[in-house]
């Protein structure tokens, strides 16, 4: 079993920031899209894999799943919804921008994509107000 990140807002923004660096070194930008589907689709993936590590830690989901079954979406917006009834909607649509939108479908334009990485910046500041570190 792979171990948990000590402080799993730090390394959920070290994944968007790995997202931005992605976007401004290899994407490629030519007016208002970028230029290569490959890059905005590693940084849509590496922006929504911060968010769902953010919300790991934060709000446990991983760890209150039951055993032998694997995590899915509904888990989490379940989890969050506990806690905040605004954060399901927002992480939906992060979901779709992030995970579908740039990660599968590579969308190029790049209001879209920094839309995206604005969305995932505000679940893991949200996140961080229900993160407890631990030892």
């Amino acid at each position: 079993m792979a171990t948990m990140h000590k402080n799993s807002i730090k390394e959920a923004q070290r994944y968007l920031d790995n997202a931005k660096e992605i976007l401004s070194k290899n994407a490629g930008k030519d007016g208002a899209y970028y230029t290569d589907k490959k890059y905005v689709k590693l940084a849509g993936h590496a922006a929504w894999s911060g968010v769902l590590v953010a919300l790991d830690g934060s709000f446990k989901v991983k760890e209150n799943k039951p055993k032998g079954r694997r995590v899915d979406f509904k888990d989490y917006l379940q989890a969050v919804g506990k806690v905040d009834k605004k954060l399901p909607s927002y992480l939906s649509n992060a979901y779709e921008t992030l995970h579908l939108v740039l990660g599968y479908d590579g969308n190029l334009n790049y209001k879209v994509v920094q839309s995206g990485i604005e969305e995932a910046k505000n679940i893991i500041d949200i996140a961080s107000k229900y993160y407890k570190e631990t030892a």
